[in-house]
């Protein structure tokens, strides 16, 4: 068996460029591909952070110790639910405060409008002056102030009586719960009570490169325009597997970061079975289409000083060391060239590390290369070793 295995690899090395040696002739045989221009589907991924709809911290409008939870981490809540209780006693007390002021005060402006009516009465018959009349309507003014004054601030007290029970604004998903029963809480509190995550769709921001947002957005036209052009998105994520339902762009930054050069995009999924949490990573998988591009295996081409090079075929089956320019774009296999080839034009698609700019060779097919390779795989699995290695 390990001989076999030694004696493919001989074969492999005879069809390699560079390496076989057909008949008298001592040119290297070498694959090459005629190039051409095509249309072809791609795609690009991201880095991206996804969040919640709305992500609303909760946090206590009143100080005071929590007597009771009403939920738990990762509770399902709605709209007006309540979520903690902190003890109320001192609040209640204060609203019972406010509403006897409330009562003193009324007594109060009743009897001055007693006062008020009657002094109108004298006046009338001139017995009292009208400094002293002026001075009963003034007094009467001070203490509707007063009611005034001891009405908001009962409102005030039924307020903070009100919060007392802290409710989720929004419907969504609890998130951490950093204080229990028995912990002191405040507005001024470090930590929030919880976050609610708003999590039916997400927000997934991510940022492409400002020549890679031009080559999308080159025609133009308005913001709405842009966005409807832009084709749906997927989700690639943690775990390497594609979320189900894909999502669709609804932003682009009006400004480019000039640190980095990119711009910042948001895109939105549905997110019905509640697979995507909020503070989660992911890639963001934009698809692209290219017009007239020339594809060449990725194998086809040597970087020199991050430069890329292909060998080109000339008329007399010498190759010449040509540099290409690519697109940013690639699948892992193939570069998409923007300039350096034409259409019709050959390159070598093997062994580009051992060939040197004007090196002869004979160019074979792809087709011709694999019916050899073939050939002498048959031979040296029947002995024909003699032909196996020609």
């Amino acid at each position: 068996m390990k001989s076999q295995l030694i004696l493919l690899g001989c074969c492999l090395a005879l069809f390699s460029c560079g390496q076989s040696d057909k008949g008298k002739s001592n040119v290297p045989e070498c694959a090459v591909i005629a190039v051409q221009t095509s249309n072809t589907n791609t795609t690009s991924s991201y880095p991206a952070t996804i969040k919640g709809k709305q992500d609303v911290e909760i946090r206590p409008k009143v100080a005071g110790f929590i007597t009771k939870l009403y939920i738990d981490e990762g509770t399902a809540v709605h709209r007006g639910q309540p979520l903690f209780l902190i003890d109320p006693l001192q609040y209640r007390e204060a609203v019972n405060i406010a509403e006897a002021n409330v009562k003193a005060s009324k007594a109060s402006v009743a009897t001055q409008q007693l006062t008020v009516n009657n002094k109108r009465e004298l006046l009338k018959k001139n017995i009292i002056s009208e400094y002293d009349m002026q001075m009963a309507e003034n007094q009467l003014a001070s203490v509707q102030a007063t009611l005034a004054q001891a009405r908001a601030s009962l409102i005030k007290a039924q307020q903070d009586l009100s919060y007392c029970t802290v409710t989720s604004p929004s419907n969504g998903v609890a998130g951490t719960i950093p204080y229990r029963v028995g912990s002191l809480v405040s507005s001024a509190s470090a930590s929030p009570l919880t976050t609610v995550s708003d999590i039916s769709e997400m927000y997934v921001y991510f940022s492409m490169t400002e020549k890679q947002l031009l080559d999308l957005t080159r025609e133009g036209g308005s913001m709405k325009d842009i966005l409807a052009k832009m084709p749906p998105v997927e989700l690639k994520l943690i775990d390497e597997s594609i979320y189900k339902d894909k999502g669709k762009v609804e932003t682009i930054s009006g400004v480019i970061d000039t640190s980095t050069g990119s711009v910042s995009m948001r895109a939105t999924f549905p997110n019905a079975r509640n697979v995507l949490r909020s503070g989660g990573t992911a890639r963001v998988i934009f698809p692209y289409q290219l017009k007239d591009v020339i594809v060449i295996p990725q194998s086809a081409t040597i970087e020199i000083q991050d430069k890329k090079f292909v060998f080109v075929l000339q008329p007399n089956n010498t190759v010449k060391n040509t540099e290409i320019k690519i697109s940013t774009l690639d699948d892992g296999k193939h570069y998409y060239v923007t300039n350096g080839l034409k259409p019709g034009d050959k390159i070598a698609i093997e062994n580009t590390q051992n060939l040197k700019d004007g090196d002869a060779i004979k160019p074979i097919t792809q087709s011709q290369k694999e019916a050899e390779y073939q050939k002498a795989l048959k031979d040296q699995k029947e002995g024909n070793l003699s032909t196996a290695f020609k």
